[in-house]
């Protein structure tokens, strides 16, 4: 598990992006700030989405793990959970943080107050300013994956909210199905298999 040192320290730009990629993190007004601590249910969400949008965008677009640090302010950095640029959208930076807001950001939810905190109102907020089209939320512990887009006021609109089934029309993705209820079921199945 990556670790986070220093939490709280004045860090320089330069100096958050040097961080070595185990060293767990985010920028935020100057400060190096904890991440989430993921869980299995956690990573297994990312997987899942990973496979299911790397099918629809077969080879056109960009997608881009934990890993990409994207600069929403000057002295603020994330690390959302996916980033996606859609086809058609200029390719992310060989190396460095995105400058450029990606058309889609995915954070799933950990089941702590603190980080529902962070995911809902926080991040949420800050990806609107930043100008991020489309914000997914996944929230296994509801069983909640919702998608919201940017509006002309610069907020979010939640436009999908399910807890099961299929979104049969992503919105931003033309094309792309999104089977909730088969995200749901792999998650139980671990669940199951972990108890047994």
């Amino acid at each position: 598990m990556r670790e986070t040192r220093d939490v709280g320290r004045a860090l320089s730009l330069e100096e958050w992006l040097a961080l070595d990629e185990d060293e767990a993190g985010e920028w935020v007004e100057g400060l190096l700030i904890d991440e989430e601590a993921p869980d299995y249910t956690h990573e297994l969400t990312i997987s899942w989405l990973i496979r299911a949008v790397a099918f629809w965008l077969a080879g056109r677009g960009y997608l881009m793990g934990s890993e990409t640090r994207v600069l929403t302010t000057a002295r603020t950095g994330r690390r959302p959970d996916l980033s996606l640029i859609l086809p058609g959208g200029s390719p992310p930076p060989a190396t460095g943080p995105l400058r450029a807001p990606p058309d889609v950001i995915v954070e799933v939810v950990t089941p702590t107050p603190r980080d529902e905190r962070r995911d809902r109102i926080e991040k949420m907020a800050e990806y609107a300013s930043f100008g991020v089209r489309y914000y997914w939320l996944i929230d296994p512990a509801l069983s909640a994956f919702e998608i919201f887009e940017h509006t002309p006021q610069g907020n979010y609109q939640r436009l999908v909210g399910v807890t099961g089934g299929r979104i049969e029309s992503v919105p931003g993705c033309h094309g792309l199905v999104l089977d909730v209820g088969a995200l749901w079921a792999e998650l139980l199945r671990n669940d199951d298999s972990s108890r047994g």
